[in-house]
């Protein structure tokens, strides 16, 4: 280790320092607070300018790997991230459950997302995954006096480390078969075709990694946290873990394995087709909004792995910008469910929105405008998410093509869910009154839905650059 390898890695000594500073903090004082997540946010705001202005190279003998990519991975991950803060310390506070943990377990997740966007070898990428997974859990069962939630958190850790398990094997037979963890290593050892080893260890890794952003058939274990953990957690779990995880996945396949594309992109098609069509016909009996939102985000990684699956700068790229626009959507929707509340109740079923347009248009109006964006309905930003994708996908040729085609009939029956909710808000009689929205997660969901429409139009002007910059880097 030298004082360059340390230059290089900035953001991650700040979220380790920030949040140690911050545990240490916490524990004099035994209580936490507003001003205990501005200190929180500070610290991702910190990394997130030290990775986008950082120096670039590779440390720890190319353990680590800071590029383009991290670092328009890292500035979404961490700005993500501290917008989960405050949703959650003021949702948690109202219910007499805020602890200061609740801050240092996102920064210390930060830490761990950041690590996988700039893994360059198998033992970082397993040492990011661990990381951010073990804060995840503990999160997952934040209100441990909550049946739902510790239940949410012990399914999460036992299947968590069932996909350890598979990652690990699938490491351990790709070091076997070349001889190096390193991905530079390994794709000289591939050189154009994977030998039936490699293949079969990849294969394994990418059934953890899918696990890790919920792809089906790996996905069981998704509706049910997402139903039992708290609202703004699940926020933040449907956001900055699941761009690490694409992020991750991306780099491995296409440093890793970039001359083996067909081999790996036949696994990754249907890894895509699978998630989309379980996403759309299993979210058509929920009436559970978390748990339908759920089965949305199982079907919205179907469309990011066929982005993935083009291959290329362009394939990438689409990846990218279908992943950030998405976080933007999902996070102003849990924002929502935050906020709404009847009789003392959360809202979270499609029957507990019936009315909501004459009670709090507002809130409608952002769900509608993210109901939407999930369809992909032009001019939202869902629907630039998805165009990306698909043109990505026929510009690859063969038979991506009719993958993007199949994968848009799935698009289709999603639909059903998401004009039902939109129905029940705008024609639907009101059960009874709701509850006046708490400041911090009215604010979240309108900004995110005036990104959605029309913000989304202008920030295309930079993000798409962004996106292709990142994208380069495996040029």
């Amino acid at each position: 280790m030298t004082l360059a390898d340390l230059n290089l890695v900035w953001p991650e000594l700040i979220l380790a320092g920030g949040a140690l500073a911050l545990l240490l903090i916490g524990a004099f004082r035994k209580s936490a607070g507003p001003v205990f997540d501005v200190l929180a946010m500070l610290v991702l705001a910190a990394a997130a300018v030290a990775a986008a202005c950082g120096d670039q190279g590779r440390a720890f003998a190319g353990g680590l790997v800071v590029d383009n990519l991290s670092a328009f991975a890292k500035v979404a991950i961490y700005a993500a991230s501290a917008v989960a803060i405050p949703l959650g310390g003021s949702w948690l506070r109202k219910r007499g459950d805020d602890k200061f943990e609740f801050p240092v377990l996102i920064v210390l997740a930060a830490l761990g997302m950041g690590m996988m966007a700039s893994a360059g070898d198998l033992i970082s990428l397993y040492v990011g995954i661990e990381l951010h997974s073990l804060a995840l859990y503990v999160l997952a069962a934040f209100r441990r006096d909550d049946a739902k939630s510790s239940e949410a958190g012990l399914k999460y850790f036992v299947l968590g480390a069932l996909s350890s398990g598979l990652l690990l094997y699938g490491a351990s037979l790709i070091y076997g078969f070349a001889g190096s963890t390193r991905f530079e290593d390994i794709a000289a050892a591939v050189q154009g075709h994977a030998g039936n080893g490699i293949l079969f260890g990849l294969v394994f890794l990418i059934c953890g990694l899918a696990f890790k952003v919920s792809a089906a058939p790996f996905h069981m274990w998704t509706p049910d946290v997402y139903e039992g953990a708290p609202t703004p957690v699940v926020g933040f779990f449907a956001a900055a873990p699941k761009l690490a995880a694409m992020v991750l996945l991306a780099r491995v396949l296409s440093e890793g394995f970039g001359g083996a594309v067909e081999q790996w992109r036949q696994v990754i098609v249907v890894l895509a087709l699978i998630s989309v069509f379980v996403g759309a016909f299993a979210g058509l009996n929920q009436r559970n909004l978390k748990r339908l939102w759920a089965y949305s985000s199982i079907a919205n990684i179907g469309y990011a792995l066929v982005g993935l699956a083009a291959g290329g700068e362009a394939g990438v790229q689409s990846m990218l910008l279908f992943m950030v626009l998405y976080m933007v959507d999902v996070t102003g929707f849990f924002a929502c469910l935050c906020a709404l509340q009847r009789d003392g109740k959360p809202m979270e079923t499609i029957d507990d929105m019936a009315g909501l347009f004459k009670e709090r248009p507002g809130l409608a109006l952002a769900m509608t405008a993210f109901a939407l964006s999930a369809l992909g309905l032009p001019p939202f930003s869902g629907f630039f998410a998805k165009f990306f994708v698909f043109k990505a996908a026929i510009a690859a040729g063969g038979y991506m093509p009719a993958v993007a085609a199949v994968a848009l009939v799935g698009s289709v029956v999603a639909a059903f869910y998401y004009l039902r909710l939109i129905k029940a808000m705008w024609f639907d009689p009101a059960p009874g009154a709701v509850e006046k929205p708490p400041l911090t997660a009215n604010a979240i969901a309108i900004i995110a839905a005036l990104f959605s429409f029309p913000v989304v139009l202008v920030a295309l002007v930079w993000l798409e650059p962004l996106a292709l910059r990142a994208a380069a880097a495996f040029g």
